[in-house]
């Protein structure tokens, strides 16, 4: 006998565990369950590994509306000012939130206890989990979609969210075609220990090898993403701890301070990839499962966010769960921001990636304006605190 569900998410990451706990507070009189493969209290959860990510300060905000973020908790720090910067040319530009009126431009999170402190909201909640399970097979019908789970578990669901990331098993099996390109970098993850603290300053630094972030982080760390050619990264990974943040010290200059420190290190290859659509009958995707983008911007998970925010619009308006209008608003709607996020993104990535005399003082001279101008900069912040357009809302 099959369960019945309003909502069955597949994945139970980041963006799965956030899109049910924000419906189940948004709507409680929903049914939802969440198939997750593994147990996210273990120590080896794959979502939930040694990354940071940034969160945008409307990201934030929608996440404090559920409970789900403390500014104040210790996996936590804030982003108060935003430094670009083009190596070895003369533009440079510099965003701080008191220029817009706000106390952080977004905060910097660990995933691991992050993802943790969702789950443990999740688990006060009416939300069924599957877990460990995974989704075999899904049968969909008129009004609802069949799925059977490798346990044998049968589930029925008014909708179905695909939330199970870039390579989403889930994904196939609902026929959606997704295409990653990669690009040819890799980026280094890891974290930095900074003599005299980062006094709460991320950096985001293009060089003639890749682009580089620092991203602030708790107890005077940065979270360093350092993209370069996938041989330099093999070269990289393989030097000592000493060698590397030497390395790294040369690579980046002393804007951000003295390292001194780096901590467990991995390798992570880099797409650019969406899903030819968002919505099919009776499934929705979100997160990486329905984009994947350059991490050197800090927008993927604020993107997924935004997923959410709008499913939760949705389920709260006159449209039937699941039905053909309800996932075609759904696609509609989110269209126009992740084009311009994902466009964006890879215009930034390829164009100061570029070893060209002529781009390389085109980029000077923008980045000089934009410091000289506030207006010039308004967009950039905007973007970076999240605060862009969705499409018509209902």
């Amino acid at each position: 006998m099959a369960e019945q569900f309003d909502v069955v998410i597949i994945g139970g990451g980041l963006a799965g565990a956030s899109c049910a706990l924000s419906l189940a507070k948004h709507a409680p009189q929903l049914t939802i369950a969440v198939v997750e493969a593994n147990q996210p209290s273990t120590e080896h959860h794959p979502s939930f590994d040694d990354r940071s990510i940034a969160l945008a300060q409307q990201s934030v905000q929608f996440l404090q509306t559920i409970n789900a973020f403390d500014i104040d908790a210790s996996f936590a720090a804030a982003i108060k000012k935003v430094t670009v910067s083009d190596r070895g040319h003369f533009g440079k530009t510099q965003i701080d939130c008191a220029q817009f009126s706000q106390s952080a431009l977004g905060y910097v999170v660990e995933v691991n206890p992050f993802g943790r402190a969702l789950h443990q909201q999740l688990a006060a909640t009416q939300v069924v989990m599957y877990c460990p399970d995974s989704v075999a097979n899904i049968t969909y019908h008129h009004d609802f979609a069949s799925i059977t789970l490798q346990s044998g578990a049968q589930l029925n669901g008014q909708l179905v969210v695909i939330a199970d990331g870039a390579q989403s098993a889930t994904r196939q099996l609902a026929k959606i075609n997704f295409t990653p390109e990669p690009y040819s970098q890799g980026a280094i993850i890891a974290n930095i220990e900074v003599a005299g603290g980062h006094h709460n300053h991320a950096f985001e630094r293009f060089t003639e090898h890749g682009p580089m972030a620092l991203l602030p982080m708790s107890n005077n760390r940065y979270s360093l993403v350092w993209c370069m050619d996938k041989a330099d990264i093999d070269a990289h990974m393989q030097l000592d701890d000493s060698a590397f943040v030497s390395a790294l010290q040369t690579a980046f200059g002393y804007r951000g301070g003295q390292f001194t420190k780096v901590g467990m290190r991995a390798n992570y290859p880099l797409v650019y990839g969406r899903a030819e659509s968002l919505s099919a009958h009776r499934t929705v995707l979100i997160g990486n499962a329905g984009h994947a983008i350059h991490p050197i911007a800090g927008q993927g998970f604020n993107l997924g966010l935004r997923d959410v925010q709008l499913l939760c619009e949705l389920v709260t308006s006159e449209l039937a769960i699941g039905s053909y209008l309800f996932t075609r608003e759904y696609a509609k709607q989110r269209n126009l921001d992740i084009t311009t996020v994902m466009t964006l993104t890879d215009s930034l990535v390829r164009l100061f990636s570029n070893s060209s005399r002529i781009l390389a003082f085109g980029r000077s001279c923008g980045l000089f304006a934009m410091d000289l101008c506030a207006s010039l900069k308004t967009p950039l912040a905007k973007q970076l605190m999240g605060q862009v357009k969705q499409g018509k809302r209902l």
